[in-house]
C-alpha cells in the first residue's frame, strides 16, 4: 500500500536522476506476501510420467546461481561418405566384431532367460507387505450386512457376488418358518415382499436395489452372457426371471473401496433422489414360470448351462448357435430335474411367410376371433416399471423336459437337492498367485460394452424360437452329479431313453450310487483347478469325489462335532476348502497339511450358517461371504497364507488325488482276491466232502473192522472195572473172538 497526502495531488512533478543509495528513503519496495483471503492450494495436479532406466545421477557442492532460460542448437556431427566406407573395411573394425560378437549373444540370451535388472529384495519387500502377515492365518471381519427393514425374521439363503462390479454382493432372504407354520402363516406372507438384496460396501445399512418375487427365494444365480439377467428359484416350485439393464448404470457408479482407508463416503446417485422416488429401488420380476407345469416343491438347486451347447427334450447335446445362454437345469424336492428354455418354442416364421400369413389373417380375424378373445387380448398391459425381455415367457413357461430319478424296482424316486452339471461358468483355471477372475472378467466386461455401443442385447430378440435343424455334438459327456435328501451321491446321466414296454421317456440306470453322507446333501462343487475333481458336503462328514472313479471318494471324513451346511472351494488354492458348521464355525481344510481334520476353526458366528461364496477382489485381496441363519451377512477377509499358493501346489495337489485314486484300485483288487479265495475256499470243502462219500469197498470194510475192535475192547474194560470178569477171563476173551 502506498499513500500521500490528498493535498499534493495534482501538484507539478519533475523527474531526475540521483543515487538511490545516497538519499534515505529515495526508494519504496512492494515486497510480496500470502493472502491467506486469495490464496487458491492447488488440490490435484495431472502429471506425465514416463518409467526410464536410472542413468546418471550426481551432485556436486556449488554456488546457486539464478537459474537463466537458455537454449543451444547443433548439428551432429556426421562422417562423411568416404570416412564411411573406409571405416567400413579397416582391419580394426573387423576384429572388434569378431571379439565382442560372442560377448554379445551370450548376453542377449541372459535376457531371453531372465530380467538382470529387476531388484529381488525390493519385490520380496513389497510381497511381504501387500497383504497381511505370512504367520497370519485367520479370517478377518472385514464388513457385516443386515437388513434392518423387514420386520419379519428371516434367513440367506443364497449368496452371489456380481460377476463385473466390484464390491457388490446379491443375497436372498426368506422366512425361518416350518411347512406347517408357512401354511399357518399365508396370509401374514403375502403382506411380506420376497426379495433379492443388492449390497454394496459403501453403504452397509441400506441395499442397492430390492428385486421383487412372487415367493421367498431359495436359489439363484447370473446369467454368465449378460449379469443383468437373473434367474431365480422360489420356494413355491416357480421360476423367476429379472432384468436389471435398465439399473446397470446406477449400480455401476457405486463408489466402493477396495480397502477400509480408501472407502468413500459418496452414496450411489438413487439414493440421494427425494424420499418420493425411494420406491424406484423395488424391481418386478419380468417374467415368471407357469406354476401347474413346474415344480410342485421348492426349487433347491439353479443353473445355467454353458453357451457351448444346448440340449433337446430327449437330453441329446447339440450346438448352441446362439452364442448366449439359453437353458436351466432346476432340481426340487419334488424328486424331479428339469430342463428350461428361455426361448419360445416355435420358431418364428419368415418375413415373406409373415406376409402372406398377415394379409389372410387381417380378411379372417374378424370371423374367427370372439368378442370375449378380443376383449381379453386388448387387456393385456404391460407396467412400465417391467421389461419386456421375456414377456413370451411369462405365467406360460413349462419345461423342456422333466427327468426323475427313480429307486429301481420300487415306485419311489430319489429326492435330489444339489447338482453339477460341469465346470462353472464363473470360475477359470489359472495357475499361480494372480487373481482367477480377472480374465473372465474382463471378457465379460468387453462383452457388456459391446453391447451398450450397439445397442443390440441379444436377449432383447428371442423371437427366433428353438431352431429346428442343430449340428449334434459327438462324444459329449452327459453324465452329472447329483445329491439327495438321503445324503446320497449320484452320478447318473441326464441323456434319456424310450422304455421299450410303455414308449415313454425314462431316465438311464444311475451309473454309481454311494451313501456316504448321513444327512441332506448342501454343497456339489467343482474344484475350480481340476474339473473331474467334486466336493460334497452333507450331514455330519464331507467327501472328495473323482469323476469316472466309480469305486468310492477319495477322501471321507470322519464324523465332525456339528453337522455340516455349507462348503465352498478356495478360489486361488488347489488344496484348500472352507465347511461351515450349525454352530457357527468355519473349518478351513488344508490338503497339503492334513487330511483327517481340519487344518484350523474358527467362529465367526452364533447361529448355522447357511452358505459360503468367497471372492477375489483383486490380486493382492481377497474376500469370503458367509452367511448365517439370523440373516447376516459377514464379509472376511482371507489372510495370505490362505490364498497365495505355493510353488508347486497345483502338481502336489493332483498327485495326492492320483495316489489316492491308486490307493482305491488297490483295495478293490484286495477285495476282489479275497472274494476268489472264499469262492475257492468252498469250492475245496465241497470236494472233501465228496471224496468222503466216494470210499472204495475195501476201505468201508476196513474202517468197519476197526470200529467193531475198538467195542469189543470197550465192552472188556467195563465188564473188568465192575468185577463181572478177571485178566485171564479178559484175555481168553479177546483170544477167542
Amino acid at each position: 500500500m502506498i499513500s500521500r497526502k490528498r493535498s499534493e495531488f495534482g501538484a507539478p512533478v519533475t523527474f531526475s536522476d540521483q543515487n538511490a543509495s545516497s538519499v534515505k528513503d529515495a526508494y519504496i519496495e512492494c515486497t510480496s506476501y500470502p493472502e491467506k483471503n486469495y490464496t487458491l492450494s492447488q488440490v490435484e495436479k495431472d502429471v506425465g510420467l514416463q518409467v526410464i532406466a536410472e542413468v546418471k545421477d550426481t551432485s556436486t557442492q556449488t554456488k546457486w546461481a539464478f537459474p537463466k532460460n537458455a537454449t543451444t542448437q547443433y548439428y551432429p556431427r556426421e562422417f562423411s561418405e568416404e570416412e564411411k566406407s573406409l571405416i567400413g573395411k579397416s582391419k580394426s573394425l573387423v576384429d572388434f566384431f569378431n571379439n565382442v560378437s560372442t560377448s554379445v549373444e551370450v548376453a542377449l540370451q541372459q535376457n531371453e532367460i531372465m530380467n538382470t535388472f529387476i531388484d529381488d529384495w525390493k519385490n520380496l519387500a513389497e510381497e511381504e507387505s501387500t497383504f497381511g502377515d505370512k504367520t497370519d492365518t485367520h479370517l478377518k471381519e472385514y464388513q457385516s450386512f443386515t437388513d434392518l427393514h423387514n420386520t419379519m425374521e428371516k434367513m440367506i439363503t443364497c449368496v452371489s457376488w456380481h460377476p463385473t462390479i466390484f464390491g457388490l454382493i446379491v443375497v436372498s432372504v426368506a422366512v425361518r418358518l416350518s411347512y406347517e407354520e408357512r401354511v399357518q402363516n399365508s396370509g401374514r406372507l403375502l403382506l411380506q415382499p420376497s426379495l433379492l438384496l443388492f449390497w454394496s460396501f459403501s453403504d452397509p445399512i441400506h441395499p442397492q436395489l430390492m428385486l421383487e418375487s412372487p415367493d421367498d427365494i431359495f436359489c439363484f444365480e447370473f446369467c454368465p452372457s449378460d449379469p443383468n439377467i437373473i434367474a431365480g428359484g422360489c420356494i413355491n416350485g416357480q421360476i423367476v426371471l429379472w432384468d436389471i439393464t435398465a439399473h446397470a448404470d446406477r449400480i455401476e457408479n457405486i463408489k466402493t473401496g477396495g480397502h477400509r482407508s480408501k472407502k468413500t463416503s459418496l452414496k450411489p446417485m438413487f439414493l440421494l433422489e427425494p424420499d418420493s422416488n425411494k420406491e424406484s429401488m423395488y424391481i418386478r420380476h419380468c417374467a415368471v414360470s407357469s406354476i401347474e407345469n413346474g415344480h410342485r416343491k421348492v426349487i433347491t438347486d439353479i443353473h445355467w448351462l454353458p453357451d457351448s451347447f444346448e440340449i433337446n427334450r430327449m437330453g441329446s447335446v447339440f450346438e448352441n448357435r446362439s452364442g448366449i445362454n439359453c437353458q436351466l437345469v432346476t432340481c426340487s424336492a419334488d424328486c424331479t430335474i428339469c430342463f428350461w428354455d428361455i426361448r419360445p418354442q416355435k420358431p418364428a416364421v419368415t418375413a415373406a411367410a409373415a406376409a402372406s400369413a398377415a394379409t389372410t389373417a387381417t380378411n379372417n380375424a374378424n370371423s374367427q376371433q370372439s368378442p370375449v378373445e378380443k376383449k381379453k387380448e386388448e387387456n393385456i398391459d404391460i407396467p412400465f416399471d417391467v421389461p419386456s425381455t421375456f414377456l413370451h415367457l411369462d405365467l406360460s413357461w413349462k419345461p423342456l423336459s422333466r427327468l426323475k430319478l427313480s429307486k429301481g424296482d420300487t415306485s419311489l424316486d430319489h429326492c435330489p437337492t444339489k447338482l453339477s452339471l460341469g465346470e462353472d461358468p464363473f470360475l477359470c483355471k489359472i495357475q499361480g498367485t494372480s487373481s482367477i477372475h480377472i480374465i473372465l472378467r474382463d471378457k465379460m466386461l468387453s462383452q457388456i460394452k459391446m453391447v451398450k455401443t450397439s445397442e443390440i442385447n441379444p436377449y432383447q430378440n428371442l423371437e427366433a424360437g428353438i431352431a429346428n435343424i442343430l449340428k449334434p455334438i459327438e462324444d459329449f459327456c452327459t453324465k452329472f452329479f447329483v445329491g439327495t435328501e438321503e445324503g446320497e451321491v449320484i452320478y447318473t446321466d441326464w441323456k434319456m431313453e424310450r422304455d421299450s414296454d410303455t414308449g415313454r421317456l425314462m431316465a438311464k440306470k444311475p451309473v454309481s450310487l454311494y451313501t456316504v453322507h448321513d444327512g441332506a446333501v448342501h454343497t456339489i462343487q467343482r474344484s475350480p483347478f481340476f474339473n473331474d475333481i467334486v466336493l460334497t458336503v452333507g450331514g455330519w462328514n464331507v467327501a472328495i469325489w473323482k469323476e469316472e472313479v466309480m469305486t468310492g471318494p477319495l477322501l471321507q471324513t470322519c464324523c465332525g462335532p456339528k453337522r455340516y451346511t455349507a462348503g465352498h472351494w478356495s478360489l486361488t488354492r488347489p488344496g484348500v476348502f472352507y465347511i461351515g458348521r450349525e454352530d457357527g464355525n468355519v473349518d478351513i481344510w488344508d490338503l497339503l497339511e492334513k487330511t483327517h481334520e481340519p487344518a484350523q476353526s474358527q467362529n465367526i458366528c452364533i447361529t448355522m450358517i447357511t452358505y459360503i461364496k468367497p471372492w477375489t477382489f483383486s490380486s493382492k485381496q481377497q474376500f469370503i461371504a458367509v452367511a448365517d441363519y439370523y440373516g447376516t451377512l459377514h464379509i472376511l477377509e482371507i489372510p495370505w497364507t490362505l490364498s497365495h499358493p505355493s510353488l508347486n501346489e497345483v502338481s502336489s495337489v493332483n498327485y495326492y488325488f492320483e495316489r489316492e485314486v491308486r490307493h482305491l484300485e488297490y483295495v478293490q483288487q484286495r477285495k476282489e482276491i479275497r472274494e476268489q479265495e472264499k469262492i475257492d475256499m468252498a469250492l475245496e470243502l465241497v470236494k472233501k466232502k465228496a471224496k468222503i462219500y466216494q470210499k472204495t469197498k475195501e476201505q468201508m470194510e476196513a474202517e468197519l473192522k476197526l470200529e467193531y475192535e475198538s467195542y469189543l475192547d470197550l465192552e472188556k474194560s467195563v465188564l473188568f472195572a465192575l468185577g463181572l470178569s478177571k485178566v485171564s477171563e479178559k484175555k481168553s476173551y479177546l483170544d477167542s473172538h
